[in-house]
């Protein structure tokens, strides 16, 4: 009961508002209790897309870029304590998911000058990131300024530094492809870490 009562007070004050300060904001979508939403007005939502708590969404154009954007797919589930930062392009696909703690940014803090603290220092902008449909982030993995491919996934605790094609596993710190899907034989097969077949 109590949880349709919650809901209920969700779509009748909540989502109105969302609806209000979002670029854009689909049908069915929840934001619950976030942590913060800064450049709401460069955000755009999907149908369906649930962001769970304390998650921390943001799009604002610190280094210049034009048309700055943070883009969230079609029935995406993004997990608790995320941190999702564009300053650039962030495209997250359709049907992703995030799980816990998971950060993804296309940027990352200068620090070439040693006579300055970093937090002094200027944001250095990196490439747009794009996480394809339906991959999968998992505990805790960082993406920065790279890409993941469609029906990808990636191991907790990852760090993604680079681009990872469409169905890839990837693990490790930096992420290494450990197996990719082979159409041929229609299995997922272990890879280099380049992502080329090994020899059977």
């Amino acid at each position: 009961m109590f949880g349709k009562i919650k809901s209920l007070f969700y779509f009748v004050f909540i989502y109105p508002y969302h609806k209000m300060i979002f670029k854009t904001f689909g049908s069915r979508s929840k934001v619950i209790a976030p942590l913060k939403i800064y450049g709401a007005k460069n955000i755009s939502i999907g149908n369906k897309v649930i962001v769970e708590y304390n998650t921390w969404l943001a799009a604002y154009p610190h280094t210049g870029e034009e048309n700055c954007s943070l883009i969230i797919g079609d029935g995406t589930h993004i997990g608790h304590f995320n941190h999702i930062y564009a300053t650039g392009k962030i495209h997250i696909g359709k049907k992703v998911l995030t799980a816990d703690k998971v950060y993804i940014s296309d940027n990352l803090h200068s620090y070439s000058n040693i006579d300055l603290p970093v937090i002094d220092q200027q944001i250095k902008q990196l490439s747009e990131i794009t996480i394809g449909d339906g991959a999968w982030l998992g505990e805790n993995v960082c993406v920065i300024g790279a890409s993941v491919g469609k029906g990808s996934v990636v191991g907790a605790n990852a760090v993604v530094i680079k681009n990872i094609p469409d169905y890839c596993v990837a693990v490790g710190n930096p992420a290494k492809i450990i197996k990719r899907y082979d159409r041929t034989s229609g299995e997922w097969l272990r890879t280099t870490p380049d992502g080329g077949f090994l020899k059977t």
